[in-house]
Formats: structure tokens, C-alpha cells, sequence
């Protein structure tokens, strides 16, 4: 990074740049936003440390980021927050709740709202149900925090991954406001892994008020219905959704070769040459390391 003749980045810049770097997961120039700041002193700004854990954390780089959160000069409670997160963020969820710990015994800081979402989202990344529902009620108990829809939402979602589907229903009830999407979907895919359908009910109806238009909801819901052997009710559903003229967005991948983004489609007729030509590619590259039956089925490999 060079300076313009006469113009120097402040903390605000770097911060606004570093942000930008974590949206795209631009590591290597992110490195150089860090380079650049640590050759100005501004490394320990508050500001520009905590955006430089969450790039770090954004870009799968926790080391980095610790080492960032552990070298500031001071920490406040964003600070705090960002690195809580991105413990979470990368499946780290023992060291996020250890650091939130710290972070509750540190008398110069105190958990808030943002604290609770990340330490929660911690909990659901792990599994910790025990130590989720504990957190939550902390929250009011220790620390005056009345739950708002997103630590709700990270309950549910906790519980729903859980199985635990009649307790996640309960908090969806126990909301300060309507449930959104988010959750009521995670604890519809619960329901199907489970097999429940009284629940999955309840929550579809709450989604077909929220999200009508959302073809996933009536296909899960349908599912449901056909591992229950209640085949009625699965037609009902696949015939509300033509009804409501709701249809089914087609899977899709992407994948980004020589700067072209290359987008395919579920179902979508490619040409067989084409597709010859790609495996004959893949198999020239990994040749080297095949064996055995690994190296006979791609010989005997063929497209229909």
C-alpha cells in the first residue's frame, strides 16, 4: 500500500478497508492493510485491531486473530466481542466460551447483547446444550440482559439441532416478537430429520405467513408428511404450493476458473464432449495419486 503525495489513512480508513477485506475474504490484502498500519503505529488502535480480528477471523486466520486480540493495548467491549465471534465463527466454540469467562471476570469491560449472541452461536456450533440453555438464563440473572429475538433464535436453533423440537418450540412461544425465518427453518429441518410432524405443523404455519413464496418450506413439509406414510397431507401440500404458483428454484453451483465464474444448474443438459474433456483434465491431475480401485474407476468412467 503506497500513500498518496500529501494523504495519509487514518484509523477510520484502515477500519473501513480491513471491513471491506473481511466481506470478500481478501487475506493477502488484508496482510497488507495490517502491514501498512503496523508501519504507522496504528496496529493497537482500538478501532483498527478489532476490524483487523474480524478479517482475520472472516478469512479462516484465528491465529492471527488472537494473537492481534492478545497484543491490543486495550480492550473494549467490541473488542472483546469480535474476537468471542470469531472463535465461534471458525467451530472454536470451548475457546469462545473460555475467552467469554475472561471476559465476565475483566472489571473493566462487561457482556452485553452482541456477547450473548456470539457465546450462544458458540454453544450451537458446539452442540453445548447444557451450556446454551445456562447462558441464556445468565443473561437476565447475572448480568440485567432481557433476551431479544436473536439470542431466542440462537436458542432455538441450538435445541432444533438438538432434536430437542418440542423444547425449541416452546422458546419460539416464548418470543418477545414474531419468529423469523431463520428459525422457524432450522426447526422445520429438525423436524424432518426427526420425524415430527405434530411440530413441523406449528411451524409451517408460522413460515407460510412469513415467507409464502419459499418452495423449500412446502417441500420439507410434504417430506414430513410422506415418511409419516400421511399421504393426503403430502398431496395437499404439493398441491397448495402449484395453487400459490410457488416453484421450486433449481440447485446451483458455482466454480471460478481463470477469473470466469462458471454458474450450473440441477437438471441443466451440458455437452458430453464438454464433460469428457473436464474428466479427462481431472484424471490427468490426480493420476499421480490414484491407486488401486481408486485409478480402475476412473478408467472405467463413463457420461451418459
Amino acid at each position: 500500500m503506497k500513500d498518496e503525495k500529501g494523504v495519509t489513512a487514518n484509523n477510520i480508513t484502515l477500519s473501513g478497508v480491513l471491513s471491506a477485506c473481511a466481506s470478500l475474504g481478501a487475506l493477502d490484502t488484508g496482510t497488507s492493510v495490517h502491514s501498512y498500519a503496523s508501519e504507522r503505529g496504528l496496529q493497537h488502535d482500538i478501532y483498527v485491531a478489532t476490524a483487523l480480528i474480524d478479517m482475520y477471523a472472516k478469512c479462516g486466520n484465528v491465529n492471527r486473530a488472537s494473537e492481534v486480540f492478545e497484543n491490543a493495548h486495550s480492550k473494549n467491549g467490541p473488542m472483546w466481542n469480535a474476537m468471542i465471534s470469531a472463535l465461534a465463527f471458525n467451530g472454536r466454540s470451548k475457546e469462545a466460551i473460555r475467552l467469554f469467562h475472561r471476559m465476565s471476570e475483566n472489571d473493566s469491560v462487561r457482556p452485553d447483547d452482541v456477547t450473548f449472541v456470539s457465546v450462544l452461536s458458540a454453544c450451537v456450533h458446539g452442540g453445548m446444550v447444557e451450556e446454551g440453555r445456562r447462558l441464556f438464563h445468565l443473561m437476565n440473572s447475572a448480568f440485567g440482559l432481557v433476551p431479544k429475538i436473536e439470542h431466542y433464535t440462537c436458542m432455538v436453533d441450538l435445541l432444533s439441532r438438538a432434536g430437542l423440537v418440542h423444547e425449541a418450540w416452546d422458546f419460539i412461544e416464548k418470543m418477545p416478537e414474531k419468529p423469523d425465518e431463520i428459525a422457524l427453518g432450522a426447526l422445520l429441518g429438525a423436524c424432518q430429520k426427526g420425524g415430527n410432524v405434530d411440530v413441523s405443523e406449528k411451524a409451517m404455519r408460522v413460515l407460510m405467513e412469513i415467507e409464502p413464496r419459499n418452495s423449500g418450506n412446502y417441500i420439507i413439509s410434504s417430506q414430513i408428511y410422506a415418511s409419516s406414510k400421511r399421504w393426503d397431507e403430502c398431496a395437499k401440500m404439493r398441491l397448495l404450493m402449484r395453487q400459490k404458483g410457488v416453484v421450486k428454484v433449481p440447485g446451483s453451483s458455482w466454480i471460478e476458473i481463470d477469473g470466469g465464474v462458471y454458474e450450473f444448474h440441477v437438471g441443466e443438459l451440458l455437452d458430453r464432449e464438454e464433460i469428457h474433456r473436464l474428466l479427462e483434465v481431472l484424471y490427468d491431475d490426480m493420476k499421480p495419486v490414484l491407486k488401486g480401485n481408486d485409478k480402475k474407476i476412473f478408467d472405467d468412467l463413463e457420461v451418459y
